[in-house]
């Protein structure tokens, strides 16, 4: 019998070509093939440009990043070539500029960034730029964020040659459902153009005239709609695009921005919120090259509205006779405690939420084995993905269910509602989901006996409920999630939850000891804890091990569309990703 054959060993991958490269004097090594505005990214040595994104190819066309290059001269036959006191081949200028966005680094060049040359250049360029700009600065909402705003303080002259009148050009133009186009603030960068064409695979924008009167246009019959439109805004380096939404609201530098993730579906899209005091004013797209690159839905971005809404539940709520009053919290959470007691497991069911953190799922998990019931389950939400970021499973947390409820989402509910129908169920916890709104008939839910509802907003199924809950959305707690790739990533607090509403795990987690489970967790930190311990898959984790990006924790074998066609794309080296 032949020995068996030995495991291939993993090849290495292939070596990179390292070049010498002198920036400002100073000599670096980068692979072959970067980008000279990405080498000097490397070093702090900023370049400034408008029409360079590293997630779009690169026309070259604001000139704004020209920067000074040399090279090594070529020896005369039978010379060696002169060095320089670093005992590099010394470099030989040439006199005029070059742009640092479209030209890659070669073995012994030389960038200046900050030559007399490249100053004049950036000044020059500058000047041309702000010619016929508007100095509409004070009503503007990209102020405090304009790219021209900085670089002209930088780079520009702090004067106008220029004395004739400026060209007059469309404002307020409508050119989609949830962007404005105000034309005469485009500096004509095209980064809008290029995205609806290489990312959203929509070019419905384009430039029309010529010269000082080139305009950005949507093409006759079209429209900028698509649910990816206001990525446009955020990359566009001046305030020609603004937000409808956003537009006029709020002075960006009054804005607190969060880190956290979009819960609009199983993705999980890395973004920010912009807060101030404790309303959301936006959402924007926070970069993370493993979950959403640096671009967002517009359905995700807008989706907010509800955290500000005025039927925000606010008190907790105990129906007395056919009225609800509001309560406290401690008689509250007695009456649930109450309503519980003494009854069979079989006569209660949980329906908990996949749009719940892991951390309020643990105490469902808890909470379902004090009560001794299996009638546990979560709502599935199934809709249609897209070819970018937009996932199937608009559920931003079916896989942490899933794992910490050890229950096939969904597969439980056809169960649950014929208990209910035929009046076995005495009492029902719905937590996080308005049941009148997800299938639940109302004869049906009128025949419980008891009736829980933790929520946030006041709905049909609270009306109906014995005790209703406030608890937080999604803005208002910490938390942690795992989106459709199986990536663990965490929810951050932008604001504070309205009048008496409790954090939801603080809620679960009084409800578990009100029904004779324990207590000793006070932070989230401690729960993730608890959660790590009991459940396989979080084993060896910590809350603070998450960090910003997230890690990956399940293998799913689901990859992102947007990515994927972006990996190609730098592998051709049209982007630099």
């Amino acid at each position: 019998m032949s020995a068996p054959a030995a495991a291939a060993t993993p090849t290495a991958p292939p070596p990179v070509d390292l070049v010498n490269v002198q920036i400002d004097g100073v000599w670096h090594k980068f692979p072959k093939g970067t980008r000279m505005i990405e080498a000097c990214k490397q070093v702090k040595k900023e370049v400034p440009h408008y029409c360079y994104h590293p997630k779009l190819s690169s026309p070259g066309n604001c000139r704004m990043c020209l920067v000074e290059m040399g090279m090594p001269p070529r020896p005369a036959p039978g010379q060696e070539a002169e060095k320089d006191e670093h005992g590099m081949p010394k470099i030989g200028w040439m006199p005029r500029p070059v742009i640092a966005c479209a030209n890659t680094v070669a073995e012994g060049m030389g960038i200046r960034t900050e030559s007399v040359l490249t100053q004049e250049c950036r000044k020059g360029v500058m000047e041309f730029l702000l010619i016929n700009h508007p100095l509409d600065c004070p009503i503007c909402d990209q102020a405090g964020e304009c790219r021209l705003q900085e670089f002209s303080v930088e780079h520009g002259k702090g004067e106008s040659r220029f004395r004739e009148n400026k060209v007059k050009k469309p404002k307020n133009v409508d050119i989609g459902p949830r962007v404005r186009l105000d034309d005469e603030r485009c500096i004509m960068c095209s980064r809008c153009i290029r995205f609806t064409a290489e990312i959203a695979d929509e070019p419905v924008l384009g430039f029309t005239e010529r010269g000082s009167h080139t305009t950005l246009a949507v093409h006759p019959g079209k429209r900028l709609e698509h649910n990816y439109s206001m990525n446009t805004v955020d990359i566009c380096p001046v305030g020609a695009l603004t937000s409808t939404d956003f537009r006029f609201q709020q002075r960006v530098w009054f804005l607190s921005e969060t880190n956290s993730v979009c819960t609009g579906c199983g993705r999980g899209c890395n973004m920010e919120i912009g807060a101030r005091g404790d309303t959301i004013y936006r959402q924007t797209p926070r970069e993370n090259n493993d979950v959403n690159s640096t671009w967002m839905c517009d359905r995700g971005r807008l989706d907010f509205h509800f955290v500000n809404s005025e039927f925000r539940l606010t008190d907790p709520l105990v129906k007395t006779g056919s009225k609800h009053e509001i309560s406290t919290w401690k008689k509250s959470i007695q009456a649930v405690a109450e309503g519980l007691s003494g009854l069979k497991g079989e006569e209660i069911a949980i329906i908990a939420s996949a749009r719940m953190t892991n951390e309020e799922l643990f105490f469902v998990k808890q909470l379902a084995r004090i009560l001794g019931t299996e009638n546990v389950d979560v709502i599935q939400r199934l809709g249609e993905g897209d070819n970018y970021l937009s996932a199937a499973d608009k559920n931003p947390n079916t896989l942490g269910a899933k794992e910490i409820l050890g229950i096939e989402p969904g597969s439980r509910i056809a169960g649950i509602t014929e208990l209910m129908s035929r009046g076995r169920l005495r009492a029902v916890l719905a937590l996080g989901e308005n049941l009148l709104k997800v299938g639940f008939e109302r004869r049906d839910v009128e025949k419980i006996g008891f009736l829980t509802t933790l929520h946030i907003l006041a709905n049909a199924t609270a009306e109906l409920s014995n005790v209703v809950l406030p608890g937080t959305a999604y803005a208002e707690k910490r938390g942690s999630m795992i989106n459709v790739t199986g990536r663990l990533q965490k929810l951050n607090k932008a604001v504070n939850a309205p009048g008496n509403a409790r954090d939801t795990w603080e809620i679960l987690r009084d409800l578990v000891v009100a029904c004779g489970g324990s207590n000793g967790l006070y932070s989230v930190e401690d729960v993730f804890k608890g959660l790590a311990n009991d459940v396989a898959a979080f084993n060896g984790l910590s809350y603070a091990k998450i960090g910003d990006l997230g890690i990956p924790l399940l293998e799913t074998g689901e990859t992102i569309p947007l990515l994927e066609r972006e990996k190609e794309r730098k592998s051709k080296g049209i982007i630099v990703g």
